[in-house]
């Protein structure tokens, strides 16, 4: 029988922070609750990495963390402790930023397509006179050449017999027999099995499949028995050994065969406890023929963050919108359907064209206009990608929305429909490929950008427009989970949210109180402004989020918020104008608006941590195995990475953990105040109760309230174990608080596990229930 977890424990591995660090921190750990160990991918990655998601060499663990005999530490701390351990992975691609660092690509550079290692890398081989393309250079390739920037080492080394080529901190292998052509730069140059590109030609020009818009990951072929082979028998040898007991797989929408790929990681894992890191979108539901236990939890993490928004005030920040928009001359918004589809065409026309041009360079025949026909129908896709011939539905509306669009391209979309839909062919294939990358920058990396009016609904596996869900639609979706992907990991934050779980509930309370916080953003603006309206409201929502904050880090969110959206700034061509109204904002929020941000901050800052003991809480006993992101049982107030991977101090919550423990011994309970030992208790101790009784969380029972605050309490009762959490809390106070509202309970006498209350049998009244907290765990006495 597959071990799967009950609660997890996610760490972020890295040269900063090691396995040995992990394996001293296992023991708190299994004080918090959790029962397994969740870490980032731990194969040798790209010197200097900290996140590990560019993989160089998959036949070792990384020495930068550790290596093989701290992963063995690492095991044995969590076996001592009885925790499994679940560990990233990363099919889809392999760093190149360095090439000397990754051996299969170091090979193919020197050997090209005779390297034995050239088949792993998914190459277009008719492009470019069968070279690789390398968009490194800062010039064209004549002047750099002309501007001596390009040297030749003929020293033989053992990964290089014939010298090596450099430009700047680019080091290259020279070709077998071509360095005696150094004193021929230009001939040297063309000898080689790569050719050297200017940095902007990979928009367009780059001849190999990378992970998104990354030049420096590239792709791997693991749909080859060979490639796959090679790139998981290390991985394969963890779970023989005992040194992991369940796999998460990154970005398995980039592979060509994303079902064959689980089935064939069954094979040789054993059929171990496996989550996919995949995206749905509303409506869309996770293969149910795939060898998985369920998502990495974006989906749920939706459903928690939906259930705190209040849908009248949403309506009113949208209007707040509009008018920033109109003030300062931004163009109106309009669906949030027509922005994806105009920053996912950008994104196609732009940034991922290469992928695109490939998509024409195997088509069987010519077809005018296919470029363009290829890259509408891409911006019109539904969802990240299809599984032919499951999910043929997304394309044939991708395929009526093209010719809604366009119809000047309707002859054009016509001749393509059957060669998409035919996964036999390359074409259908890699299309497949591609419309993820297209969702995934033209979406999470720019219209989640744009779309500024609450920040708490653009978070990675939501769709904006649900701006809201009432309380029979949240338990809805649990009792789907439970019936169908009752493993499926459920989560707040993770490694790539943009904002934490705590910015969001804070963030939240804006709804509530849209009318007050467009007079606090009008005066912030009146200090400090961009010159942008909407994106003035999204720099000054992430102070108001995650305040306090410094200027450094409100900058440098700011810069990044900024070129992601694309519209005043940029990646590849900043405005160094505009961006000078980011740093300004930035400075202000420590300097002139500081004053008026504290006042603000204090009037919402209780009902964002009722919103965050409530999700916390919900989270964490809803069906699912729910994950606790590093350091987010306290007040977590990280904004996009690397904001959200800054290192978390360990020992500062083993020591809070136990002096709540003692408190709560002796009747003594911790405020709900800014250090956040509240959230500790809850955090604890649902994730306890857990994995101590898992018997008490076998079914699920939406909670019935009654009286006139009803609407404000969610509550579910999973076997003998029921949480009881408060949503919209500002409207609540405003409307008198609980008053006659009680909820509805079985004839049996409970015990608050938060704060030890007994709790008598039949219905309670909601105003004694959450007189000390705004949530409540009640354990049956059966």
């Amino acid at each position: 029988m597959t071990r799967r977890p009950l609660s997890t424990y996610r760490l972020q591995i890295s040269p900063r922070f090691t396995l040995d660090d992990a394996a001293a921190v296992v023991p708190y750990i299994r004080e918090l609750g959790a029962s397994w160990v969740y870490v980032s991918p731990l194969l040798t990655a790209t010197p200097g990495s900290d996140h590990g998601y560019d993989v160089v060499d998959h036949s070792r663990v990384d020495p930068a963390r550790g290596g093989d005999e701290a992963l063995v530490r690492f095991a044995a701390a969590a076996r001592r402790e009885g925790l499994g351990i679940l560990v990233d992975i990363v099919p889809n691609h392999m760093g190149v930023a360095v090439p000397r660092a990754n051996p299969w690509w170091w090979d193919m550079l020197r050997l090209g397509r005779s390297s034995r290692h050239a088949v792993a890398f998914d190459i277009d081989a008719s492009r470019g006179d069968g070279r690789l393309r390398l968009p490194i250079l800062g010039a064209s390739l004549d002047e750099v050449i002309a501007a001596g920037e390009l040297s030749v080492d003929p020293e033989p080394a053992d990964d290089a017999p014939d010298g090596t080529l450099s430009y700047y901190d680019h080091v290259l292998p020279l070709a077998p027999g071509t360095a005696a052509l150094a004193g021929d730069l230009p001939a040297l140059l063309a000898a080689q099995h790569y050719e050297l590109r200017y940095w902007e030609d990979q928009n367009a020009e780059l001849t190999y499949r990378r992970f998104f818009a990354v030049s420096e990951l590239a792709g791997i072929r693991v749909e080859l028995a060979d490639v796959f082979a090679e790139s998981h028998r290390e991985i394969a040898r963890w779970i023989t050994d005992g040194l992991a007991d369940g796999l998460r797989v990154d970005h398995p929408d980039g592979l060509a065969d994303p079902g064959g790929y689980l089935e064939r990681l069954a094979d040789v894992t054993g059929g171990v406890y496996t989550l996919v890191e995949k995206i749905l979108e509303p409506g869309e539901e996770l293969p149910d023929w795939w060898h998985t236990d369920g998502t990495t939890g974006y989906d749920a993490l939706a459903q928690f963050d939906r259930l705190f928004v209040d849908p009248d005030g949403v309506r009113a920040l949208r209007e707040l919108d509009d008018g920033l928009r109109a003030d300062t001359g931004v163009a109106p918004r309009g669906s949030w359907a027509d922005l994806t589809h105009t920053t996912k065409r950008m994104v196609a026309d732009s940034l991922l064209r290469s992928e695109v041009r490939r998509l024409v360079h195997t088509l069987p025949f010519g077809i005018v206009g296919a470029e363009d026909a290829l890259s509408e129908i891409l911006a019109c896709f539904p969802v990240y990608r299809s599984y032919l011939p499951a999910g043929g539905e997304h394309l044939e509306h991708a395929l009526a929305e093209a010719r809604r669009r366009r119809p000047d391209l309707a002859a054009a979309i016509a001749e393509l429909a059957p060669l998409l839909a035919d996964a036999s062919r390359e074409l259908g294939e890699r299309f497949q490929q591609t419309s993820g990358a297209v969702m995934a920058k033209g979406v999470e990396d720019t219209a989640f950008y744009r779309w500024t009016h609450l920040g708490t609904l653009t978070e990675v596996g939501a769709d904006p427009s649900v701006e809201s869900i009432d309380v029979n639609e949240y338990h809805r979706a649990q009792q789907v989970r439970m019936a169908s992907w009752p493993f499926s990991m459920t989560t707040l934050s993770t490694h790539d949210t943009k904002r934490s779980e705590d910015v969001r509930a804070r963030l939240a309370v804006l709804s509530e109180l849209p009318e007050r916080w467009g007079e606090v953003l009008q005066e912030l603006r009146a200090i400090a402004s961009t010159g942008h309206g909407p994106f003035d409201a999204l720099l000054w929502q992430a102070a108001v989020g995650a305040w306090p904050i410094s200027a450094e880090r409100l900058h440098a969110y700011g810069v990044k918020a900024a070129r992601e959206a694309a519209e005043a700034t940029g990646w590849q061509h900043p405005d160094e104008g505009f961006e000078r109204g980011i740093a300004e904002v930035a400075d202000a929020a420590q300097g002139a608006a500081r004053g008026l941000l504290t006042r603000f901050v204090d009037e919402i800052a209780g009902y964002g941590r009722v919103n965050a003991l409530s999700a916390k809480l919900l989270q964490v006993t809803a069906p699912g195995v729910p994950d606790v992101y590093q350091g987010t049982e306290l007040w977590d107030l990280s904004l996009v990475d690397p904001d959200n991977r800054r290192p978390v101090d360990f020992a500062a919550r083993a020591a809070l953990l136990r002096r709540i423990d003692e408190d709560h011994a002796r009747g003594v309970l911790p405020p709900v105040d800014d250090e956040g030992s509240v959230k500790l208790l809850v955090t604890s101790r649902a994730l306890r109760l857990r994995r101590d009784n898992p018997e008490l969380f076998g079914i699920y029972r939406p909670g019935v309230a009654t009286g006139t605050a009803s609407a404000h309490v969610v509550a579910a009762d999973r076997g003998g174990a029921t949480a009881v959490a408060t949503r919209l809390p500002a409207t609540l106070e405003r409307r008198g608080g609980w008053g006659d509202t009680i909820l509805m309970r079985p004839d049996l006498p409970a015990t608050d596990v938060l704060t030890g209350r007994r709790i008598a049998p039949g219905p309670v009244r909601l105003a004694e229930l959450l007189d000390t907290y705004p949530v409540a765990l009640l354990r049956d006495a059966r």
